[in-house]
């Protein structure tokens, strides 16, 4: 397995790490504790669904009105990990996109199994959207995303929120997701992994489903690649990088949400291995939080408004082109309704055409959308 040479210079310094009983204990001791938000981001606690979840509120200081939303959901194989453990990206958005980001404290296996963290975040999400008003969400443009766990968590929510008719989301961020439990892709049977080794998943995956793990019975809202039907989804983000043993199953996922009619972005990278926020400062990883990000922005962006532009755009440009392929093909004086075509050398015939013509259609209205 081909390894990114700047990921492999410094996992070339980490011990082999295998998550097991022995190891869970010491592997949650060693999980970050939250450090004071930065000065422009303001972030409060809220203890909800009867006292079992608590959430984390992001959101920039000083800036007013609804603002657009994501639920976000750590990761950690189903087993550790803690709403803190993504507070530098979470306040990165905040910043860079004017949103608010919430993180969910779910319950974890193998204490609490399927379905316990799953409806934890579910109630998360419900709870943004009850509570939108005191929070100043705008809930046309609420998202929901995660990573490794996290991220197959978020696409089960996804799942769970059309089965039970809500509430709507605008997008899903599913980075590197633990989407399948039954471990039967070729990357899944890779020797060495870094990071997210076979028997850490195997053991995560234990965890989570106990004794239905790896049966006919497992739900695809605990496994989601397991779901036959994904339509009516969300727009997705999935990303993996080549060196991860989730790799087969999550390119899978997202060509068949594609199939599906749902908009994607499937990104796969080169030699990089599971858990890409483990190692800041890298190039790579400054290359890939900048896809992510460009993503999250777009997708902040798309409220009811930003969408009809796009329409409207939209319409005006398919409408240009057709004015272009007429005059084309019949000639400028049917364009402009046989009036006379421009004096022979004040402009050449195509020029005028697209400027009076299709840039006064298209351009007002195109830097509308990001």
């Amino acid at each position: 397995m081909k390894i990114d040479p700047e990921f492999e210079a410094v996992l070339s310094g980490l011990p082999e790490f295998v998550f097991n009983s022995d190891t869970l204990a010491l592997s949650r001791e060693l999980m970050p504790v939250a450090e004071p938000p930065s000065k422009d981001i303001e972030r409060t606690e809220f203890t909800i669904a009867d006292g079992a979840v608590v959430v984390s509120v992001h959101r920039p200081r000083e800036v007013p009105g609804l603002l657009p939303a994501v639920l976000w959901i750590h990761g950690g194989g189903m087993i550790i990990g803690n709403r803190h453990m993504d507070n530098a990206q979470l306040e990165r958005w905040c910043r860079s996109f004017s949103c608010t980001c919430v993180s969910v404290e779910y319950r974890l296996a193998p204490e609490y199994p399927f379905p316990a963290p799953l409806e934890d975040c579910y109630a998360a999400l419900l709870w943004m959207v009850k509570e939108a008003g005191q929070l100043q969400i705008d809930i046309s443009r609420i998202g929901v995303g995660g990573k490794s766990a996290g991220g197959g968590l978020a696409a089960a929510v996804c799942l769970m929120a059309r089965e039970r008719s809500g509430p709507p989301l605008s997008f899903q961020i599913l980075d590197c997701p633990m989407s399948d439990d039954r471990q039967s892709t070729p990357s899944s049977q890779l020797e060495g992994v870094p990071i997210w080794s076979r028997e850490s998943n195997q053991f995560g995956w234990k965890c989570y489903l106990g004794e239905h793990y790896g049966g006919d019975d497992v739900s695809p809202m605990a496994a989601p690649a397991r779901e036959i039907d994904l339509r009516d989804l969300p727009t997705a983000f999935l990303a993996v990088g080549t060196a991860d043993g989730l790799r087969d199953e999550i390119v899978d996922y997202g060509t068949r949400l594609s199939q599906a009619d749902v908009l994607v972005e499937l990104h796969v990278y080169a030699g990089v291995p599971h858990g890409t926020g483990m190692f800041p400062g890298l190039a790579a990883t400054d290359r890939i939080n900048a896809i992510l990000d460009d993503f999250v922005g777009r997708s902040m962006a798309l409220g009811p408004q930003q969408r009809k532009q796009r329409i409207v755009v939209a319409s005006r440009m398919r409408r240009s082109l057709a004015d272009l392929e007429c005059a084309l093909n019949f000639g400028l004086n049917s364009v402009f309704g046989g009036q006379p075509s421009p004096p022979v050398g004040q402009f050449d015939g195509l020029d005028h055409f697209i400027r009076q013509r299709r840039l006064r259609w298209a351009r007002p209205r195109i830097i509308a959308d990001r």
